[in-house]
């Protein structure tokens, strides 16, 4: 209707002076009909400009409405005066029935005092009633809550406290709700983080104390697990048929019996047994629990790194003995098989990655250890137990999974000093052997010793074995000793590779090796500083040199020993074992040659240092000197014991026994400076003297040696001689140079030095002679002439 109205004020045209009235009806209709909106009303009186005529006619409209009123007010008058009166007769009836309600309400009240004073007794007893009720079901609610914390109480009193995080769990959870209106629940509420720092702090003392208890039980622990590695290996080893040598027990030690080497009580024990772990795993779930497991990981983990810092330090007495090797493994081994046992049983405070890079760290540390401690070692058996003791160590790991390449590595690289130590041991025995010897021919007296010589030694000759006793062998007592030293280096360096998991390829090259090291290292040492020794004398290096050519053919049996002992399980029978032994016998006894030629010229020169020769003599004793004799018997004597030797090793030493007197009688007359004048009576007395050296080198000093060489070695001696005691100067200077000439070996020099001192000892003739001899003058001429025709010769030849 409003809207309708509006609508009709919008579309209406403009009013005319002649429909004013009818326009201010209308408009006057529509505003007492609408309430609200009569915008559109206002605009139309103004947009007329009638808006005075409007106001006057809404004036005449308003006392139209009051007049309506007033006529409406008087039709009702009447009816109101009656209902004013009828007003007035009904309040003294109220009046009346107000005194009557004031009377029955004091009686009322009187009547119901009592009545309101027991009423509010049973309304009093009823509240409390209902208050205890009230109560007996709040306690019957607090008391599960009591009990709870009461219970919480004795499990952490009796340091239960796994069961106590759970009491404290569902306290907090379960129990407390019902109760959270309760003040007293405020205080179990701050009570309940002490009991977790409390249950915490309780829970890392335990852990403290397994730790402890844990590093206290790893030695134990290892050496149950290694004790059952080693049965384990026996028996392996006991079932094998091809096994070469007897099994040993890795854990067996000389003087203990292996059943009492645990207590009864941990026989039939795991390694794991040894221990309780319910403590770590209490407080790993305790941890978990309160949310704080990396708290317990890492503190964990810390103190079992710096426990394995701890194991992998080598004790103090380590090298002392082998007890120290299995304290430093079993301690070791006890670490691991505990965290390896943890990675299984933990869910997540021992990775296999974590577990697998401290075993790096550790095993590397271990290799330097076992590296550093047995290089002070230098007993060869001690290191084969530690060796075994590594092996053992070695496997006991693999049966946990850990990886023992580097354990691998540092046997091999202790397997140099064992072979050092070896070495060094045979270096002492091959000296012992040397010293005990007494550079004879063995002598056995009877069967028994005979064939003990021909065991430990590959000697067949069978003329020995039928001459009758007592027999002697071409060697000494040293030839057999060196070789069954040899065969045992030999077996202890082949001891050594088993068990390593090397290629048959691989153990011959070390073995052979070794030998050869042994052979031209330390044997060959050896033998050069016997060779060497001032004090050996002639006859023990002519020995000496017999015995390295006994030695030299040892060298083929000593091959077909290694191929023996490293071939056995080898089917390729064409393999060969090469040693340098053969060689190196060689080049020794190459220096004992050498040595028995310097010592053969070492007593010429003795001899020769006796000779004192009267150099002025006017005639010759008529016998060779006293010197020269002692040497040609000593030389006779001495050759006799080359009969054994080579041919060619006898005929060079006398050769060289030949050469040295040739030069040292070549020096008396030449080159001794104390020698300034020579008479033709001492010449004729070294004449006799090289006769009688010519005399002993034609009567072949040496069976087979050719006496045509060993005179030829005298040449120079006796040409210079015979040139100046029968004075054949006209076939020297004929002959010089020639081939034909019949002294070749006698310089220009030499003779013109000769000649001088002979003219010096001529002049101190003179001084005693008042009046020359007609001869003597000749002599004088001659000797000019020579001498002068020598120094036209050319000096060098």
């Amino acid at each position: 209707m409003a809207s309708g109205g509006t609508s009709n004020s919008l579309n209406r045209s403009v009013p005319g002076p002649s429909s004013d009235f009818h326009g201010f009806e209308q408009l006057s209709h529509e505003i007492e009909t609408l309430y609200t909106y009569w915008g559109p009303t206002f605009r139309t009186i103004i947009e007329e400009g009638t808006h005075q005529q409007f106001l006057e006619h809404l004036e005449q409209r308003i006392r139209s409405h009051d007049r309506d009123i007033e006529r409406l007010c008087n039709s009702h008058y009447h009816g109101f005066i009656d209902s004013i009166r009828e007003l007035l007769l009904v309040r003294s009836e109220a009046q009346d029935l107000k005194s009557l309600v004031s009377s029955i309400n004091k009686d009322l009240q009187l009547e119901l005092t009592s009545v309101l004073q027991r009423g509010d007794e049973v309304a009093k007893a009823r509240r409390v009633e209902a208050n205890i009720m009230s109560t007996i079901d709040q306690l019957e609610i607090c008391l599960p809550v009591f009990k709870m914390y009461q219970k919480l109480q004795e499990q952490l009193a009796q340091k239960r406290y796994y069961p106590a995080l759970k009491s404290l769990e569902q306290l907090e959870h379960n129990y407390l709700p019902h109760v959270a209106r309760y003040r007293f629940t405020n205080h179990f509420r701050e009570n309940i983080p002490k009991f977790r720092k409390q249950i915490q702090d309780s829970s890392m003392s335990e852990l403290k104390d397994f730790l402890e208890n844990v590093r206290k039980f790893s030695v134990k622990i290892g050496e149950l697990a290694m004790r059952h590695t080693g049965e384990e290996v026996y028996n392996h080893q006991v079932g094998k048929t091809n096994f070469k040598m007897e099994p040993h027990n890795p854990f067996d030690t000389e003087g203990e019996d292996p059943q009492e080497y645990l207590p009864d009580e941990q026989e039939g024990l795991s390694a794991q047994d040894l221990v309780d772990f319910s403590p770590l795993y209490r407080c790993l779930h305790i941890f978990t629990v309160l949310g704080d497991k990396s708290t317990f990981e890492n503190y964990y983990r810390k103190q079992r790194k710096e426990q394995s810092s701890l194991v992998l330090q080598a004790p103090s007495n380590m090298r002392e003995s082998l007890g120290g090797y299995r304290e430093y493994f079993h301690s070791i081994v006890g670490f691991f098989v505990i965290e390896n046992h943890l990675l299984y049983t933990t869910n997540g405070l021992v990775s296999k990655v974590t577990l697998e890079e401290m075993w790096a760290t550790s095993v590397e540390k271990v290799s330097n250890v076992l590296k550093t401690q047995t290089s002070y070692c230098t007993d060869s058996g001690l290191i084969q137990e530690i060796k075994r003791l590594i092996m053992l160590f070695s496997n006991t790991l693999t049966n946990y999974g850990y990886n023992i390449s580097h354990l691998t590595q540092a046997l091999l690289e202790i397997r140099e000093h064992y072979t050092e130590v070896l070495t060094q041991r045979c270096f002492h025995e091959f000296q012992e052997i040397f010293k005990e010897d007494n550079y004879h021919p063995l002598q056995v007296v009877n069967l028994t010793e005979y064939a003990s010589v021909v065991a430990a030694f590959p000697f067949k000759d069978p003329n020995l074995e039928k001459s009758a006793f007592p027999r002697r062998f071409p060697f000494s007592s040293m030839v057999p000793k060196v070789y069954k030293q040899v065969k045992e280096f030999v077996r202890s360096s082949l001891w050594y590779t088993e068990d390593l998991n090397l290629t048959q390829t691989k153990i011959d090259e070390m073995i052979q090796k070794s030998t050869n090291l042994l052979l031209t290292g330390t044997l060959s040492g050896c033998l050069t500083t016997l060779i060497q020794k001032p004090s050996v004398g002639l006859l023990e290096l002519i020995q000496i040199t017999l015995n390295t050519n006994y030695l030299e053919c040892t060298n083929i049996y000593l091959e077909e020993f290694i191929t023996s002992v490293t071939k056995s399980s080898v089917k390729d029978e064409s393999y060969k074992a090469e040693l340098q032994g053969k060689s190196m016998f060689k080049d020794a006894r190459a220096e004992a040659e050498e040595q028995i030629y310097e010592k053969l010229k070492a007593k010429i020169d003795e001899s020769f240092d006796l000779a004192s020769y009267d150099w002025t003599l006017n005639e010759p004793e008529g016998r060779a000197s006293d010197y020269i004799i002692d040497l040609v018997a000593f030389l006779q004597s001495t050759f006799l014991a080359f009969t054994n030797l080579p041919l060619k090793v006898a005929t060079t030493a006398c050769a060289a026994a030949c050469q040295h007197i040739n030069r040292k009688l070549m020096y008396m007359i030449l080159g001794d400076e104390d020698v300034r004048q020579v008479s033709l009576g001492a010449l004729k007395q070294l004449d006799l003297d090289l006769i009688q050296c010519e005399q002993f080198a034609s009567s072949e000093p040496v069976k087979g040696v050719d006496s045509t060489l060993l005179i030829e070695c005298l040449t120079d001696v006796r040409q210079l001689l015979d040139l100046f005691n029968q004075c054949d100067f006209s076939a020297y200077f004929h002959d010089f140079g020639e081939r034909t000439s019949k002294y070749p070996r006698v310089t220009p020099a030499s003779a013109i030095k000769l000649l001088e001192k002979i003219r010096e000892a001529d002049k101190d003739k003179k001084k005693i002679l008042a009046v020359l001899k007609k001869d003597e003058r000749d002599k004088k001429k001659l000797h000019e002439t020579i001498l002068k025709q020598l120094k036209e010769l050319p000096q060098a030849m």
